[in-house]
């Protein structure tokens, strides 16, 4: 008979959270149990951390890779369990070493339980003991070759010789809804991983010309968004038309401010699906001075549209920051293939970059029928679960 497979789940910034704390801890719970829905026997929350009793230890790498994606978890490890005496810690953590190669050694022992009759230093010790007494190794403090684990919990006590990093951060839904303007790009995908970090849950937005993006690019931003579910338990995608508006601000709009406009138009779109998702702020890709529509002044023509704040967790990021959380996440190698960018389609080669509110909104005025222009695009929207 197989021995049982544990899995200690460990939270850090939720620990911080006082008295609402209760309510982190529930959702990162609630959000363990979907994503391993079918693959564990119980789930207890004890000692600020969360343990895990799996249904067979053949699961354990599909385990591993959904957990590695779960916001609110600092880290996590597969490990065996004893019963909470010393004689059985002792034994279970000899079986554990004697099927690894090392040559020196620590024991980091974790008593979380404080009933339990011996202290974490007096754990180490006899178990560093045995461990030197039964296999001729060294202890080494520092930089040793093994490094074993011990929590001692309510009524078991969990061995491992290995923790998994995760995201961190705070459970996906304990931080409210948010709709997230999803490009092609590198930039938006990972700006929307910050978001769920941060406890979000997204909903994305990918407005396109049909004139310009080819079959390819919606799949690439159905790929981004299948990849980016992975993170928060599922998605939803709002893929909008355009065109139509395009067309409009490209007969009626100087190209040099063209770019604004588009991205307030888009802001329109946003606020009217938002209202129908209840969410309660947006999230782009933006980073300062990264590109003209980003500059300080460009921003806040921009973001005066919007009916809900603007997240932008990129802001201060510069590029080869914001790629390395791509390539970490798994968004870079489908962020960089080709791909038509609306924003960029009929835009002058030196747009403005002092955007002045008022000139914008006098321009705009030459629009004719722009609440039913953004009616007619979220209408023709285009839903898609993931």
């Amino acid at each position: 008979m197989k021995e049982n497979l544990f899995v200690v789940v460990h939270y850090d910034e939720i620990a911080l959270k006082g008295k609402n704390r209760f309510f982190f801890e529930k959702k990162l719970k609630n959000n363990i149990s979907f994503a391993l829905k079918g693959h564990f026997k119980k789930l207890e929350h004890k000692h600020d951390k969360m343990y895990l009793e799996l249904n067979n230890q053949e699961d354990s790498f599909l385990i591993g890779e959904k957990l590695k994606n779960i916001p609110g978890i600092a880290y996590f490890a597969f490990a065996r369990a004893c019963p909470l005496e010393l004689f059985h810690i002792k034994q279970k953590t000899l079986e554990i070493m004697e099927e690894r190669n090392f040559s020196t050694f620590r024991v980091s022992a974790r008593r979380s339980n404080k009933k339990f009759p011996h202290s974490s230093q007096e754990i180490n010790e006899e178990i560093g003991a045995l461990i030197v007494s039964k296999m001729q190794k060294k202890v080494k403090l520092k930089g040793a070759d093994e490094e074993i684990f011990i929590e001692i919990g309510s009524n078991k006590a969990f061995i491992y010789p290995r923790k998994t990093q995760g995201v961190g951060g705070l459970p996906v839904g304990s931080s409210g809804k948010v709709l997230s303007s999803l490009s092609g790009g590198i930039d938006s995908p990972v700006a929307s991983f910050m978001a769920m970090k941060r406890g979000l849950k997204v909903v994305f937005v990918h407005i396109f010309n049909k004139s310009i993006n080819e079959v390819q690019t919606i799949s690439k931003v159905e790929n981004l968004t299948k990849k980016l579910s992975e993170f928060q338990g599922g998605a939803k995608l709002y893929i909008v038309p355009f065109e139509e508006i395009q067309k409009v601000i490209i007969a009626t709009i100087p190209s040099e401010v063209r770019m604004i406009i588009y991205r307030r138009f888009m802001f329109r779109i946003l606020n009217n699906i938002a209202l129908r998702e209840k969410a309660k702020g947006f999230v782009t890709g933006d980073s300062l001075g990264q590109v003209a529509s980003q500059t300080l002044e460009n921003l806040n023509c921009i973001h005066k549209i919007a009916n809900f704040p603007v997240l932008s967790p990129l802001i201060g990021m510069n590029k080869n920051e914001i790629i390395e959380i791509a390539r970490k996440i798994g968004t870079f190698e489908e962020s960089i293939l080709p791909y038509g960018d609306c924003c960029s389609f009929m835009v002058a080669r030196h747009p403005e970059t002092k955007g002045k509110i008022e000139k914008i909104e006098r321009f705009e005025e030459l629009i004719e029928n722009v609440e039913s222009l953004i009616d007619d695009c979220v209408e023709k929207a285009e839903i898609r679960w993931y």
